[in-house]
C-alpha cells in the first residue's frame, strides 16, 4: 500500500484532460464520435498495422455510410517538423472538421500537431520549444480523437506532439499547448492483440517509467500519485500475460497495460517526469533509438542512482519513502522495511531489463565520447522535476552502466 495520506495537502493542479471512453471493443464507436464533430475527417495513421487489419475496413465503410468524407496521411517512424509542415499544407484548404489519430505515440503526437496548425496554417517551427522561433500560439485547434493502438507514450492524454530531427544536429522536442490535449480519447485494449514482444516490452517500459517518473517527482501531488499508482498496479497484473501473449490472461493483460499506459499519460502530463526522460530526448535525437527502448534500458539504473543520491543527500525526504513502496509493489514482498524495499525495487527493474532482452545504448552506435554531449543537451524539461539534481557525473554513470 501507498504511504499514507498526508496531513497536509499543498496548492496543485490538474490541467485539461480528453473526454476518455475506455473499453474492449470502444473502437465500434469512432465512427459517430467523429460525426459528432463534422463531415469531413483527416485520419493520421501509421503506414501498415491498422490499415492492414480489418478494422480499418470496418471503419471507412461505416464513414462511407454515414456520409462522412475522409482523407488518409500516414506517419512512418518518428514525426519530423518537416512531415507535419507538409500535411498542414496540403490539408489546410481542405475544411477538415476532425483530426482522427489512431496508431501508436509518433502518429498521436503528429496528429496533434496537425491539428494545432490547420487552421493558423504556419509552420510548426514556430512553436517548437528550444528549437523553434519562440512564438506564443494563439490557435485554434482543429478537434482531435486519439486512438492509441499501442501501450506506452499515454500520447492521447497528454498536450504535447513531440517532433524529432535525427542526426549529429538533432533534437526531439515538444509543441506543447493545452488546446492539443485531444478531444477525445478512444482507448479499446483489443487493438492491442497482435503487437510484436519487442513493441509491447518497450511501450509497456515506457508507461512504467512515466507512471514511476510522475510518482517520485517534485510536483507529484495526492491526486497524480493515486493516478500512478492504480496504474503501476495494473501494470504490475497485466504486462507479462501480455507481453507473452499466448497466457490465457493475456486478454486481460491487454486491458491492464492499456489502462496503465493511459495513466501514465495523465500523470506525466499533471506532474512531469524525471532522468530518463531528461536523457531520452537528446538520445532520441542523436541516435535512431526508439524512445520506448531509451525507457527500458536507462530505468533500472536512473533508479539506482537516485536512490543512492537520495539516501547521501535527502535522506528523509519522501521520494526514497515512494521508491519504497513501488519496491514494496514490484517484488510482492510487503514486508520490507523501506531500505531493502528500494534495494528490491532496483533488483526487480534490473531482472525486468535482462528478461525483456532491452538493448544497450551501444547497440545504436553511441560510444563514450558521446556522454558530455548527451548530458549537455539533458537538462531541459523532464530533468528538473527529478526528484533531485543529478550531477554530470552521475549522469555520466548513468550511460556508462548502459553502454
Amino acid at each position: 500500500m501507498p504511504a499514507s495520506f498526508p496531513e497536509r495537502i499543498d496548492a496543485f493542479r490538474i490541467a485539461r484532460l480528453p473526454d476518455i471512453r475506455f473499453g474492449d471493443g470502444s473502437i465500434a464507436l469512432l465512427p459517430t464520435l467523429i460525426a459528432d464533430y463534422g463531415e469531413r475527417a483527416l485520419v493520421v495513421t501509421g503506414r501498415r498495422s491498422f490499415v492492414e487489419s480489418p478494422r480499418w475496413s470496418e471503419l471507412i465503410t461505416a464513414l462511407e455510410a454515414q456520409g462522412t468524407t475522409w482523407l488518409h496521411v500516414t506517419i512512418e517512424g518518428e514525426p519530423s517538423p518537416q512531415r507535419v509542415d507538409a500535411i498542414v499544407g496540403e490539408h489546410r484548404e481542405n475544411d477538415i472538421d476532425v483530426v482522427v489519430a489512431i496508431g501508436g505515440g509518433s502518429v498521436l503526437d503528429a496528429a496533434k500537431a496537425v491539428a494545432g496548425l490547420l487552421r493558423p496554417g504556419n509552420s510548426v517551427m514556430d512553436h517548437l520549444e528550444g528549437v523553434g522561433r519562440g512564438l506564443a500560439y494563439s490557435g485554434p485547434a482543429v478537434p482531435l480523437i486519439a486512438v492509441p493502438t499501442t501501450a506506452g507514450t499515454g500520447s492521447e492524454a497528454t498536450k504535447n506532439a513531440v517532433l524529432s530531427m535525427q542526426g549529429p544536429e538533432g533534437f526531439k522536442k515538444s509543441f506543447r499547448d493545452e488546446r492539443l490535449v485531444a478531444a477525445v480519447a478512444l482507448v479499446d485494449p483489443e487493438l492491442l492483440a497482435g503487437c510484436p514482444k519487442a513493441q509491447i516490452a518497450a511501450n509497456g517500459m515506457d508507461a512504467f517509467t512515466q507512471l514511476l517518473e510522475s510518482y517520485v517527482s517534485l510536483n507529484a501531488s495526492p491526486a497524480t500519485d493515486a493516478l500512478a499508482w492504480s496504474g503501476m498496479q495494473a501494470f504490475c497484473r497485466g504486462f507479462w500475460p501480455a507481453w507473452e501473449m499466448d497466457h490465457p490472461e493475456a486478454g486481460r493483460g491487454y486491458s491492464q497495460i492499456a489502462y496503465a499506459s493511459l495513466m501514465s499519460g495523465i500523470t506525466l502530463a499533471q506532474a512531469g517526469l524525471g532522468s530518463v526522460h531528461g536523457l531520452a530526448s537528446p538520445l532520441g535525437a542523436f541516435f535512431p533509438i526508439p524512445h520506448g527502448t531509451v525507457c527500458g534500458t536507462l530505468l533500472a539504473e536512473a533508479t539506482a542512482i537516485n536512490v543512492a543520491a537520495l539516501r547521501e543527500r535527502e535522506p528523509g525526504g519522501a521520494a526514497l519513502a515512494k521508491y519504497a513502496e513501488v519496491g514494496r509493489l514490484v517484488s510482492g514482498e510487503r514486508k520490507r522495511n523501506d531500505r531493502d524495499a528500494c534495494d528490491a525495487l532496483v533488483a526487480t527493474l534490473r531482472d525486468w531489463t535482462q528478461r525483456l532482452d532491452i538493448p544497450k545504448l551501444g547497440a545504436y552506435g553511441m560510444n563514450q565520447d558521446d556522454f558530455d554531449r548527451v548530458v549537455a543537451g539533458a537538462r531541459g524539461g523532464s530533468m528538473k522535476t527529478n526528484p533531485l539534481v543529478l550531477t554530470d557525473a552521475e549522469l555520466v554513470t548513468l550511460l556508462a552502466r548502459r553502454l
